[in-house]
């Protein structure tokens, strides 16, 4: 189990890295569903794993991360709903 939570975590950091990266390379946009996506997979990945650390202010952090990523992806949708 501790295997599987650290390659969750590390994956989680993985996505994070990557996103910001591809959009400070202007390879990905940062208003885009796609890096929505992978920041509320990271986030995720990096909460998960951070609560089974105890690590409770890296939990709050990606919590709050993951929240401004659905919100993200909800107004998109509802963009792509007016259409």
């Amino acid at each position: 189990m501790d295997l599987l939570l650290s390659a969750v975590g590390w994956i989680g950091a993985a996505l994070l890295l990557t996103g910001y990266a591809l959009v400070s390379s202007s390879r990905m946009s940062a208003d885009g569903v796609a890096y929505q996506l992978v920041n509320l997979a990271g986030s995720l990945g990096l909460m998960i794993n951070s609560a089974y650390s105890a690590a409770w202010p890296s939990v709050g952090l990606n919590l709050v991360w993951a929240a401004i990523g659905v919100v993200a992806l909800v107004k998109l949708a509802r963009v792509g709903m007016a259409r």
